[in-house]
């Protein structure tokens, strides 16, 4: 019983710990990070977003978010204190030296 204390102990710190990591980058995360991110959004949606960022590149902002098959402007409201949209580093922009 003990050991069952110390386990569920255990796995609300881990919980709360991710709860409090701060601002998920919609621009970065995998299917998995956004679907436990943003509420409203399950595994498939989650995999249409990655699949968008990689077919349209990376979102200017949450508010793009809106813009995927799926995703509502109010699912973007709902989450939007746990969503960021980091620029991108680009190579574009940099002379080649040869």
């Amino acid at each position: 019983m003990r050991n069952l204390h110390a386990l569920i102990f255990i796995m609300l710190a881990v919980l709360a710990g991710a709860a409090s990591a701060g601002p998920v980058d919609i621009n970065t995360a995998d299917a998995a990070t956004l679907a436990a991110a943003i509420d409203g959004v399950g595994e498939r949606k989650a995999a249409v977003i990655v699949q968008y960022r990689e077919t349209h590149g990376p979102f200017g902002s949450v508010d793009e978010l809106a813009g995927v098959k799926g995703i509502g402007a109010g699912t973007v409201e709902r989450n939007r204190q746990n969503l960021t949209a980091a620029p991108a580093a680009s190579g574009r922009g940099r002379v080649s030296q040869q």
